[in-house]
């Protein structure tokens, strides 16, 4: 199996491409009025569809009037949608056909417009069911460029295409070539979002984020069962020694690198090497590297969460403490272990972590620690440079967790122990900045960096895992859970097990 690094890289801002909506040509079925809805949707989609539904013949008012019949919309909750269109003040609003995209994109395919089924209806006011997937060869089969538009869960259908866009993308940024990078995880992430299979090359022809690098890559595997660009990367000797370097904690690529070019090739010989000066967490990293080298499972990720949550309460009775990052998305294993703790109350967080490491060192079960004051100035907000960390107070560990500790685990030996070393991070933001940090530290990766992408370039926002900044008010937003900053964009919650991007 494949596997990626991970890394905070900054993508340059890119101008949504607009295009103008078509005049009406002749029209077909005079009997039909359409009016696309732009909320969600967005003026450059809705000029595409108002031009592609005209060139067929039907008739599309730009205005939402008394002459329209039907009313399309998309992506837009009947509990959004009904209550906007009442505000519109349309006469015989009641008399109109409110459907979901499916019955345009549906009537588009056939050329003439479709009976309206139940299923096409947005009924007041329940809500409506999401619509089956269209298949990829369709061609009105849309994805959004967005991964925090998207539902990706674990179950992707095509990972023998995601597996070797992976790798390329860690090629290039074990190469710090940022731009190829991007998007290879791009195009991955598209891949993993689809409800089906591909099947040849021609179902990713309307795909977005498939570059023409993309798209050879996918018609190599598809037509030879295998890519030569990926299985020369694999076979790299740079590549592979990277990757192994890498593998340790605290090392990144640039040490990785520096290493490589010194003619080392294995973690032996850096051991050995008097004249390589580590620092305190690589030290770490190469005396447990046979434990924390190992995924974690969700059973041993919840036994460290019980042992701090018992430290912590007894420093603060009202402390909450979240696992986050890839078992909060569901996954059943992770290579360490993030939790959030909150206090209630302003500053109520403050000295709760170095209670803690220093419980934990008292217990005789911490082994690595690395505590990081708060640093977060609401003054110096916004930022418009990416920082790979945010600003809180925070703390790298390996403690020590013992067999009998973990659920169904069996109290084993390991090399004459029955303990394992695990990797655990801790985040403590102030309790009015939870939401914010919470989502930051969900993940996934692609999915954070969309979704700040979304909200810089389609809302006029700047978001981060300290605050949402409204650049046209000039204000900040604010939230008290995730829900909140999602509705402040504009879109629909995503759970956080569909946030696997």
């Amino acid at each position: 199996m494949f596997q990626t690094t991970l890394s905070s890289l900054l993508r340059k801002r890119r101008q949504p491409e607009l295009t103008c909506a078509q005049p009406q040509k002749e029209m077909k079925f005079g009997e039909v009025t359409v009016y696309l809805v732009e909320r969600r949707m967005g003026k450059s989609r809705r000029n595409f569809l108002t031009s592609l539904a005209r060139s067929k013949g039907f008739c599309v008012d730009n205005n939402l009037s008394s002459n329209v019949t039907h009313i399309v919309a998309e992506d837009n909750p009947a509990h959004e949608l009904w209550p906007w269109l009442q505000e519109q003040g349309i006469e015989n609003l009641s008399k109109m056909n409110v459907l979901d995209i499916t019955w345009f994109t549906q009537s588009m395919r056939a050329g003439r417009p479709l009976p309206v089924e139940t299923e096409h209806w947005i009924q007041k006011p329940s809500v409506q069911p999401e619509p089956e997937a269209v298949p990829p060869d369709s061609p009105w089969f849309t994805v959004s460029q967005y991964a925090c538009k998207r539902r990706t869960t674990l179950h992707n259908h095509n990972k023998i295409l995601t597996d070797a866009l992976e790798v390329l993308a860690e090629n290039y940024e074990f190469i710090e070539s940022i731009g190829p990078c991007l998007g290879f995880r791009r195009a991955a992430s598209v891949l993993k979002s689809l409800p089906v299979p591909l099947r040849n090359i021609s179902d990713i022809e309307r795909l977005p984020c498939l570059g023409p690098e993309t798209k050879a890559v996918i018609q190599d595997i598809f037509e030879c069962g295998s890519s030569s660009k990926v299985e020369e990367v694999l076979t790299d000797e740079r590549y592979r020694t990277l990757k192994i370097f890498t593998s340790v904690f605290g090392v990144g690529p640039k040490t990785a690198e520096k290493w490589y070019r010194k003619g080392l090739r294995r973690l032996e010989q850096i051991t050995f090497d008097t004249s390589i000066h580590l620092n305190r967490m690589q030290v770490a990293g190469f005396q447990h590297y046979k434990d924390i080298s190992k995924p974690v499972s969700k059973a041993e990720a919840e036994a460290v969460g019980r042992i701090i949550k018992e430290i912590a309460s007894s420093f603060n009775g009202d402390v909450t403490i979240t696992l986050t990052g890839g078992f909060r998305r569901g996954k059943e294993f992770g290579h360490d272990v993030d939790f959030l703790l909150t206090v209630p109350g302003h500053g109520k967080e403050d000295g709760l972590l170095p209670a803690v490491i220093d419980q934990l060192r008292s217990q005789g079960i911490l082994l690595y620690s690395d505590f990081q004051e708060s640093t977060f100035d609401l003054s110096k907000l916004p930022s418009c440079r990416f920082e790979a960390m945010d600003h809180f107070q925070k703390c790298f560990l390996i403690v020590k967790l013992k067999n009998e500790q973990v659920d169904g685990q069996q109290a084993e030996q390991t090399c004459g122990r029955d303990w394992k070393a695990v990797r655990v991070d801790l985040v403590a933001p102030p309790a009015e900045r939870y939401a914010f940090a919470l989502l930051g530290w969900s993940g996934s990766t692609q999915f954070e960096r969309d979704l700040r992408r979304f909200a810089r370039l389609e809302r006029n926002m700047m978001l981060d895992n300290h605050a949402l900044f409204d650049k046209t008010t000039n204000t900040f937003l604010q939230a008290k859970t995730e829900e909140d900053i999602f509705t402040h964009l504009g879109l629909d919650y995503i759970e956080p097990w569909q946030r696997n991007a």
